[in-house]
Order: C-alpha cells, then sequence, then structure tokens
C-alpha cells in the first residue's frame, strides 16, 4: 500500500496559536488571543460550506460578547470594533476585509510577527 501525500499548510488559526505560546501574559496575549478568534471566525464565514445566516450571526455576536472581557491595548480594541461591525454585513467579501484592517493596529500594538500572520490570513481570504 502506498502512503498517501498530503500537503497542509496550517491556515491562520494554527500560526497564531503558536504565537499565543510564545507570548508572555499581559495585554499583548490577550491581543493575540482576540485575534486567534477573529480570524477563526472570518475563516468559518468565509469557508466553502458557509452556515446559515442566523448561525453566522450568532457566532460574530458571541465573538462580540468574547472580546468585551479582554484587555486589549486601545488601538486594537478600535480596530476590532470596526472589524466586527465588517463581519455582521456578512457579505462575502468582509471576512478579508475585516481581517486586513487590523494589520496596521496589529503591528502597531502587538508586533510585526502577529501583523504578518494577520496579512497572510487575509490575503487568503481575500482571494
Amino acid at each position: 500500500m502506498t502512503p498517501i501525500a498530503v500537503t497542509f499548510t496550517p491556515s491562520g488559526t494554527d500560526e497564531l496559536l503558536e504565537l499565543l505560546a510564545r507570548t508572555a501574559r499581559g495585554p499583548r496575549r490577550d491581543g493575540v488571543f482576540a485575534l486567534w478568534l477573529v480570524v477563526r471566525v472570518a475563516e468559518g464565514l468565509a469557508s466553502a460550506t458557509p452556515a446559515t445566516e442566523r448561525a453566522e450571526r450568532r457566532r460574530v455576536a458571541n465573538l462580540e460578547r468574547r472580546l468585551t472581557s479582554l484587555t486589549l491595548p486601545p488601538p486594537l480594541r478600535r480596530a476590532l470594533v470596526a472589524s466586527l461591525a465588517l463581519l455582521k454585513e456578512a457579505d462575502a467579501g468582509a471576512p478579508g476585509l475585516a481581517l486586513g484592517q487590523l494589520v496596521a493596529p496589529v503591528r502597531e500594538s502587538i508586533g510585526q510577527d502577529a501583523a504578518a500572520l494577520l496579512e497572510r490570513a487575509a490575503k487568503l481570504l481575500k482571494a
């Protein structure tokens, strides 16, 4: 029996989890965790087999509720509010745009590594 070669490209969520493991506790770690949550929801909304509209609205509402309990740097908190508004639109291009507009605030408040991961995830969702 011949083994099947599987090419695995980690998603944005997998890479952010690795970054989360390397980040010390505090607002930066909460920021990376918030990004992981947002990327997870954005990837789910942009998937080839979308959920029902009601399930998508509930998922975004749950994300919004979860983000309120995190201690986030102010630039990131403001950008997340705008990204959540885009995700609520349920437009086909909204997940990629929502992640794309987070890149600059993430670079400023969390660092270049997280911004690069987020930028890559945004490009994948826009394609």
